[in-house]
């Protein structure tokens, strides 16, 4: 490779310096990649919505809840992704849903993105962008607001 070429294929793609450089966010604040700590408050209190609104239509010790929290949870994303912005535990931490095309997210990256993070592993599979592989099948980033 000639030394001042830019990479031609992904495994001679140099490693970022911060979160989100590669797609042309910013280091820190507003518009850079969310981080841990905010997703996992996020998510918990996204969660712990779920379970709450769940219990309005089953009981806590019935197998149904079991079903239906996550359903609940699904739902809320779906809900709040593209009228807010992002859910109501992302906004409550500072955080936001944006399509890297830019513009509206739209209503098919929500479903496509909840649908992914219902089952879990994808949120545990991240790339050097920190964006979970939900994220990426949906064409998204998680950001600070």
């Amino acid at each position: 490779m000639v030394p001042d070429a830019k990479p031609q294929t992904f495994g001679d793609l140099e490693p970022s310096r911060w979160p989100g450089e590669r797609l042309g966010l910013p280091e820190s604040g507003p518009g850079s990649v969310a981080r841990v700590g905010r997703r996992i408050g996020g998510l918990l209190i996204d969660w712990a919505s779920a379970m709450l609104l769940a219990l309005l239509f089953t009981p806590y010790e019935s197998v149904a809840y079991t079903w239906v929290t996550p359903i609940v949870f699904g739902v809320l994303q779906v809900i709040f992704i593209p009228t807010l912005g992002g859910s109501i535990g992302h906004r409550a931490v500072g955080l936001r849903v944006v399509p890297l095309t830019g513009g509206w997210i739209g209503v098919w990256r929500p479903v496509v993105r909840t649908a992914l993070l219902v089952f879990v592993v994808p949120a545990l599979v991240w790339d050097s962008d920190q964006r979970g592989f939900h994220d990426k099948i949906a064409g998204s980033v998680l950001v600070r607001s």
